[in-house]
């Protein structure tokens, strides 16, 4: 028997091949590109705000400059809770971070440095300093005792001393609240899933 030999390919017909080839790894390349942007979009409009950490007042919990994603679509099916960092619309061109200590019917006071809800201290060891002496502001006075309206509340930043929060403005609409802190994203090297506190009161 006699071997048969094979067409060899001509040097033009290689280059098409390869080209060929190319052509569809860019094309695969842009469809990827186009689902994970157009993926991208919907999460953004309908799920998740972004929010970039401007300023010390969740220090040392959260850094001026960070960037993290919030969940937008949470309190439309939930409550907020106290412990909750959210993000929430300080004013037309301003968003705050801060973290619900306070709930709509909540009784708060702020004694000896400390805060209470419904009589009973606030414990905050898991994200504040045993030394942190909480003050009053021009909503909350030390000595003073205010009850929380409904659908508002009580948030206030992790750096006590370098905080604006609703010891100076009041309790926030919830209409106000933009979302739940969900990730911190940016730096990389800081990258993690937020954790909201929990209480036994």
């Amino acid at each position: 028997m006699y071997d048969i030999e094979k067409e060899s390919k001509s040097p033009i017909e290689k280059v098409s091949i390869i080209l060929a080839s190319i052509g569809a790894f860019i094309l695969s390349s842009i469809e990827a590109i186009v689902v994970a942007l157009a993926l991208s979009v919907v999460l953004y409009l309908f799920f998740m705000t972004p929010h970039e950490v401007v300023g010390s007042s969740m220090v040392p919990n959260f850094q001026n400059g960070q960037h993290l994603i919030a969940n937008k679509i949470l309190y439309k099916i939930a409550e907020p809770q106290r412990g909750d960092v959210i993000i929430f619309r300080y004013s037309e061109s301003q968003d705050f971070i801060k973290r619900i200590i306070g709930l709509p019917g909540d009784k708060i006071s702020l004694m000896d440095g400390k805060l209470y809800i419904n009589d009973k201290e606030l414990i905050e060891k898991e994200y504040l300093a045993a030394t942190i002496y909480t003050k009053g502001g021009d909503y909350l006075h030390e000595g003073e005792t205010i009850v929380i309206p409904e659908d508002k509340y009580f948030a206030v930043g992790d750096n006590r001393p370098g905080s604006s929060d609703s010891r100076e403005f009041g309790p926030i609409e919830k209409d106000s609240i933009k979302g739940k802190v969900w990730l911190v994203y940016f730096p990389f090297n800081e990258f993690k899933i937020v954790y909201h506190a929990r209480y036994n009161n």
